[in-house]
């Protein structure tokens, strides 16, 4: 966001707003009340948005100020990411640069990066021997952008908050009548007495290849008897919402029209998951149960009768207006680094193309199994974040003790970290800050003992008569 003299510019977040809402120019230039002519000015930072204007924009499209002033998840640190890599070293474009660009046109940043990414897995493609380097042709077939990806990023611009599915979610409730602690048997009756769907948890020698199935023909839900009690209802929920307000999924998913079946399909799968862990864990409760508790997540379970992945996961959803949640963000991710799940609902502050950073101490909690561990860090752009971490385990096979361990880190603004019973005793005003970076080759700080690789606008220090601290020395 540019200011002048207390003048406020946010061009590129109309635009941003306007294509996420999926409207024209003059439309939005209706709802506002204002011409289409003086709306192009706004949005080319020709004019800066008055008081007034935005509070027609919070009045017209449901928004909280935050929404407006808050940094783009996938704007200028995704460019400024692309723009790290080795073949624009020559060039020089710094941090500020790469957020003006992203700032002024947040349509080409993103296609700056969704073409990085298709390029990043052509790459990876071509080391897998998919095809031949030298040609250069991808079979066809191979996707410009993987459904993973695609999903991931639609999920990021609406901030992973979906009113509608938060409405569908509270009527189901409101039908079911149930306490959260007692939610299992009454979606099985529903799912009986309403749809004819029979739940029965199935051996595992049955259940060799899933977790759970749903046989349309004979209308049986199946589920492994592998899967734990909270995981048991949330796939119970998940097809309950799949029978109630499958075309509202549908319609859903095609609204944000989709670049192919594949990213469609998974697109409303993960709809389909969202609803069920809103009703699991319905908004309003939820959230009061969370003020109440001082975000204390394990109290939250035990009240729901939920996992902490859960817990964590409906965290990042937490953004109706006028009755927000901490902005929280939330990764998983295995012993190797690999992150398989990453949600925001807030900031971001890690890389979009690669894992964290190894000074975040969300990599410890391997080491402390079950057990919750905290940490202030700090960001390059002096931005901090109160952390905390912890494993979950995940079933990975049909024998005893063929559990997955993973690490579930979540995170938000130091400013929110009052209202967490984890940060209690903590000095708020003068905390211990750990300085972190986004991704080594983008990270400029130095003399950083754990850097795995040189930042690339940054000339390596190789000296014959000394070894330095880092293993990637820089001229600062």
């Amino acid at each position: 966001m540019a200011t002048s003299d207390k003048k406020l510019f946010l061009g590129g977040r109309l635009k941003r707003l306007r294509r996420d809402l999926g409207i024209t120019q003059t439309r939005m230039a209706e709802d506002l009340e204002v011409s289409a002519s003086y709306l192009n000015l706004l949005e080319r930072n020709q004019r800066p948005v008055t008081a007034q204007m935005l509070l027609r924009l919070a009045d017209a499209y449901d928004l909280d100020f935050r929404s407006l002033a808050a940094d783009d998840p996938g704007g200028g640190a995704g460019l400024e990411e692309v723009l790290g890599d080795k073949m624009f070293a020559d060039l020089g474009i710094g941090r500020h640069e790469a957020a003006e660009v992203a700032e002024v046109s947040p349509a080409v940043t993103e296609a700056v990066v969704r073409l990085y990414r298709a390029y990043i897995d052509r790459e990876r493609l071509i080391d897998l021997g998919a095809f031949d380097r030298v040609e250069g042709i991808a079979p066809s077939g191979v996707a410009t952008l993987q459904p993973t990806d695609w999903v991931r990023d639609l999920v990021s611009s609406q901030r992973n908050y979906f009113p509608e599915l938060e409405t569908c979610a509270e009527a189901v409730v409101a039908l079911l009548k149930a306490d959260p602690q007692d939610l299992g048997p009454a979606v099985r009756e529903r799912l009986q007495t309403r749809h004819g769907v029979q739940t029965r948890v199935m051996p595992v020698e049955v259940m060799s290849s899933s977790l759970r199935r749903y046989d349309h023909h004979r209308k049986r839900l199946m589920l492994s008897e592998t899967l734990a009690p909270a995981s048991r209802i949330f796939a119970m929920c998940y097809q309950l919402g799949l029978l109630e307000y499958g075309d509202d999924l549908t319609a859903l998913a095609d609204r944000f029209k989709a670049p192919d079946r594949a990213s469609r399909q998974l697109l409303k799968v993960f709809l389909g998951n969202y609803l069920a862990g809103a009703i699991m864990m319905p908004y309003g409760p939820f959230l009061a149960a969370l003020e109440a508790s001082g975000y204390d997540i394990e109290r939250v379970r035990s009240r729901f009768g939920i996992s902490f992945e859960q817990a964590a996961q409906r965290l990042t959803t937490l953004g109706r207006s006028g009755a927000r949640g901490v902005p929280f963000f939330m990764v998983r991710l295995d012993a190797a680094g690999n992150i398989s799940k990453r949600f925001a609902a807030g900031a971001f502050p890690f890389s979009r193309f690669g894992g964290t950073c190894p000074r975040w101490n969300v990599h410890d909690s391997f080491k402390t199994p079950g057990r919750i561990l905290t940490q202030v860090i700090e960001t390059p752009d002096g931005e901090r974040y109160f952390t905390l971490s912890r494993t979950v385990r995940r079933v990975s096979g049909l024998q005893a003790g063929q559990e997955d361990e993973l690490v579930i880190g979540l995170g938000c603004e130091l400013k929110y970290a009052a209202k967490l019973a984890y940060a209690r005793g903590l000095d708020i005003a003068a905390p211990v800050a750990v300085e972190i970076g986004p991704s080594c080759r983008i990270c400029e700080r130095p003399a950083c003992p754990q850097r795995a690789a040189a930042p690339i606008n940054r000339t390596l220090l190789v000296e014959e008569s000394s070894k330095a601290l880092s293993p990637f020395p820089f001229v600062t």
